[in-house]
């Protein structure tokens, strides 16, 4: 009798628990599988609709022109908000360092009225020369800046100082840098020019051959 007992204590919640996983499996046999909000594997569709077919398809063109516009050649990027340079390929950055941008500021000459903006302009530009020991040829605003006479003599605007040791032209009087106030990099202090820190100039003239894409922003 207590053999009884104890497989009836043993034996029926077994059986009890096996109907009830039975039961369940038979339920979920009869409902389909919910994969995703308003869709079953009986419903789902592969198709996508015309919509994020023709969203794709423009991805595919923008992706495919993005690499067309990307040169196969190192080129350079300048963020003047940031005031970063880079030298980089299409999968690779060789130059990440700080420079200086223009400043935005606005000089106005008293006498004659002539104005002038200081920005680094922006757009897609090629470096056209490559110069060693710059002299800085100072334009009129240079000398109405510091409060001084412009002067007649051509050799009276000439400075070997400030440009360091190389310079980079990408046109209209611009010129990637060297300065004598490394301590104000990553700055928006210049007059339009880009300043670099004298090794990092050193690695982007060195690296840099004439017909480099600039890319300014």
């Amino acid at each position: 009798m207590a053999v009884k007992k104890v497989l009836l204590i043993v034996i029926l919640p077994v059986f009890t628990i096996a109907a009830i996983v039975l039961f369940a499996l038979a339920i979920n046999r009869e409902k389909p599988e919910v994969i995703a909000e308003g869709y079953s594997v009986d419903t789902l569709s592969t198709e996508l609709p015309d919509e994020e077919k023709k969203a794709k398809k423009e991805l595919e063109t923008a992706r495919k022109t993005l690499d067309k516009l990307t040169p196969a050649k190192p080129y350079i990027v300048i963020d003047t908000h940031a005031n970063r340079i880079y030298m980089r390929t299409k999968d690779k950055i060789i130059l990440d360092a700080r420079c200086s941008t223009g400043s935005g500021g606005e000089l106005i000459d008293s006498i004659t009225g002539r104005r002038w903006i200081f920005d680094t302009p922006r757009g897609i530009f090629k470096i056209r020369r490559k110069v060693t020991e710059p002299w800085w040829r100072k334009p009129d605003w240079a000398f109405i800046e510091e409060g001084e006479a412009v002067p007649k003599k051509e050799a009276d605007r000439l400075d070997p100082n400030v440009m360091g040791d190389y310079a980079l032209d990408f046109g209209d009087g611009f010129f990637i840098h060297g300065t004598i106030y490394e301590r104000l990099l990553g700055v928006n202090v210049t007059h339009g020019c880009v300043r670099l820190g004298s090794e990092d100039l050193d690695s982007l003239y060195k690296q840099t051959p004439i017909g480099t894409y600039v890319y300014i922003f």
